[in-house]
């Protein structure tokens, strides 16, 4: 039977006993809410690893980024390195919906690129759950979007077993019927190749080829092979091959559903005629026929989701299956950093309905096309059971939900929540023009210099990017080394901005919003908020609190608010971060811990990132073909292998980087065929 082992060379400590049997126990009594409130480094996915191990239960963890399910998804696999940890996040690295905007007449058509290794990983976790207990799947809120049927799913997968008669002709016909495609080339995931009596086939969930014999009119035999180096694996008494595609639709179905489009189809366009939307109706009429004669031709076409509702022989308004309806009944959701995550799955239901119905009312799409769409909250929260929210600043939603949180103040290093202080915004004399901006700065320059004199780092958010901007450029005249993040920064530039911030190449981080949640910078010293007052978004309780844990992994951090008011968030960030001060130093004093500022390695930031930047990608090409004797074939061969290696391991950075390699060893490999002339 599969179970949670959890593998740690850790033991709970400080905070985490109590909170990890508070957890169990409210999960035992049925509590179907509860919060774990965990400051800054306190071990909250530890903890919850712990409780995972305990009630030995499947289940989902959503997080609100690719990047933090990732980070998730990795911790989670070093705890339970015999589980079924899975990653479930969107498949698009590039993603436009379409829409129409009636203003300007405006039709933009749907544009998407699909990540195949993110796809693979899909597969992947809705095969686990459907196979085992031990699952863990750490998902993005692409999880309640909608996916296909698992009964239908399930229904279909082909069983492989040794010494069952089978011939190649039959085998082919099966996989066809599951949505696998032959190819003569190299195999990827979904494809299978025939040659001679053995057919070789790629799950779509894997990257290995099953090697299925067919000598005699049976499966003589069934060999695993590694899809990198061809090395001969493990044989097998059988095999259970799934579903090339998560939408599986059987052919009475496809007839059903078709039938139904067309009716819809009709009646829809008496309505737009009726009402003197003869272009509208043209339009749609055109659209809607050539779809569904590319269905019926080749089982496909662009857009094919949108009929989802007549495939899934569901009634309208009735929601779509999702990655929940894949999990037991008994599953258990982790929804982390709750303040961000649960408003996010709250908005996605309105957004994607608005641009549906200015598609349906202008004639792109039928009306149907609106349930094709993501749950509403009421509709998640009725499909998952009982919840652990996870979070440094609890929201509204979790406070009436569970209650009184179960608290981790504690932290096991020692380290304190950084003092606070409120300075006056210190205006200047009246000028033209004058902000009052110039006077904090003029404080802020004093603080900078006597920090970066015994070599530490400051932080600074401001509230627009053109401040931040300015703020930088200011700073730079007064020979103080600066840099600014924010979000019109590509994300590589940021990291890399980060990793040279650590190493002492410059000396202040100037940002807007990007300095909360997720940064873990230790050598900062002191964060620095400039216009404290200015009550929104920006300078909440729960923002506050969040950049002032920027300060909370150096044992000198501090942090400076500037503000000519206090504010209610204020009051209340201060209020809390001096309550967190108090237990941590209370603990300290009675287990004699002195704390120290974390250590961690500054490559962590970059990881294999920055190895791969190091030299240009047209270098490291050359470099690579003479690695492997002149042989650009090898050299693709071995980068192929990294980049599905580092996918493997959730680096889609790393993964990207060495695609561009390839893409330049294949270039070189074109070049040397050419004759010379």
């Amino acid at each position: 039977m599969n179970t949670f082992k959890l593998v740690s060379s850790y033991k709970p400590d400080g905070d985490q006993p109590r909170a990890i049997e508070t957890l169990v126990e409210g999960l035992k009594e049925g509590k179907r809410d509860q919060t774990l409130l965990g400051v800054t480094g306190s071990g909250k996915t530890f903890a919850v690893a712990n409780v995972i191990e305990r009630v030995q239960r499947p289940t989902l963890v959503i997080a609100h980024n690719k990047t933090l399910a990732a980070q998730l998804a990795s911790e989670y696999r070093e705890f339970f390195p015999d589980a079924a940890v899975h990653y479930f996040v969107s498949y698009y690295d590039y993603y436009q919906p379409e829409a129409y905007v009636p203003v300007t007449d405006t039709y933009i058509e749907k544009e998407a690129m699909v990540n195949e290794d993110i796809e693979r990983l899909r597969h992947a976790a809705t095969q686990a759950l459907l196979t085992r207990k031990d699952v863990i799947v750490v998902a993005s809120v692409s999880c309640i979007y909608g996916l296909g049927s698992p009964v239908e799913y399930q229904k279909v997968n082909l069983k492989l077993t040794a010494d069952e008669p089978m011939t190649r002709a039959t085998l082919t016909r099966k996989l066809i019927a599951i949505y696998f495609e032959r190819t003569t080339g190299d195999l990827s995931p979904g494809t299978f190749r025939a040659l001679g009596s053995t057919i070789e086939i790629m799950p779509a969930s894997e990257r290995v080829i099953y090697r299925v014999d067919l000598t005699g009119g049976k499966i003589a035999k069934i060999e695993e092979i590694d899809a990198m180096t061809r090395e001969l694996g493990h044989k097998h008494d059988a095999v259970f091959i799934f579903p090339a595609r998560q939408y599986v639709t059987p052919k009475d179905v496809v007839d059903a559903a078709l039938a139904d489009m067309e009716k819809e189809l009709k009646d829809r366009l008496k309505q737009l005629n009726d009402s003197g939307k003869i272009l509208e109706a043209e339009r749609l009429k055109r659209r809607t026929r050539q779809d569904i004669t590319m269905i019926r031709e080749f089982g496909y076409c662009n857009g094919i989701e949108n009929y989802s509702r007549h495939f899934d022989r569901r009634k309208p308004g009735e929601p779509p299956y999702t990655l929940l309806s894949y999990f037991p009944k008994d599953f258990l959701t982790v929804i982390d950093e709750s303040h961000v995550t649960i408003p996010q799955i709250g908005g996605m239901y309105a957004g994607d309905r608005s641009r549906k119905d200015t598609l349906v009312e202008h004639g792109f799409r039928l009306p149907s096309a609106v349930d094709n769409r993501p749950l509403t909250f009421a509709e998640f929260e009725a499909r998952v059971g009982q919840k652990i929210y996870t979070s440094a600043t609890p929201g509204k939603y979790e406070a009436e939900h569970s209650g009184k949180p179960v608290e981790m103040v504690i932290r096991p290093t020692g380290l304190i929540d950084p003092e606070i202080i409120v300075r006056p915004i210190v205006s200047l004399p009246a000028q033209a023009g004058s902000t009052g901006f110039e006077g904090q700065v003029r404080d802020f320059i004093a603080e900078v210099e006597a920090v970066t004199k015994h070599g530490g780092r400051s932080m600074v958010t401001v509230l627009t990017k053109k401040m931040a901007e300015d703020l930088t450029t200011f700073l730079d005249e007064k020979k103080i080394k600066a840099r600014y993040v924010h979000s019109d920064v590509k994300t590589i530039e940021r990291i890399e901005t980060l990793t040279e911030f650590r190493r002492g190449t410059f000396d202040v981080l100037v940002g807007v919003n990007l300095l909360r949640e997720g940064l873990d910078l230790p050598e900062v010293e002191m964060v620095a908020i400039m216009d404290a007052d200015k009550e929104g978004f920006l300078r909440s309780e729960t923002s506050l609190i969040q950049t002032i844990g920027r300060a909370a992994r150096n044992v000198h951090g501090r942090v400076i608010l500037y503000a000519d008011n206090m504010t209610g968030s204020m009051e209340r960030a201060i209020g809390e971060t001096n309550r967190r001060r108090a237990i941590q130093l209370a603990y300290n004093k009675k287990h004699k811990i002195t704390p120290k500022t974390i250590q961690k390695r500054i490559s962590d930031i970059m990881g294999d990132i920055e190895k791969n930047r190091r030299r240009a990608v047209v270098q490291l090409a050359t470099e690579d073909i003479s690695a492997f004797g002149g042989d650009p074939k090898k050299a693709i061969a071995e980068k192929r292998r990294q980049m599905h290696a580092a996918a493997d391991e959730l680096d889609f950075e790393t993964a990207a980087l060495l695609r561009d390699e390839i893409h330049e060893l294949e270039k070189e490999l074109k070049r040397t065929k050419q004759p010379k002339k």
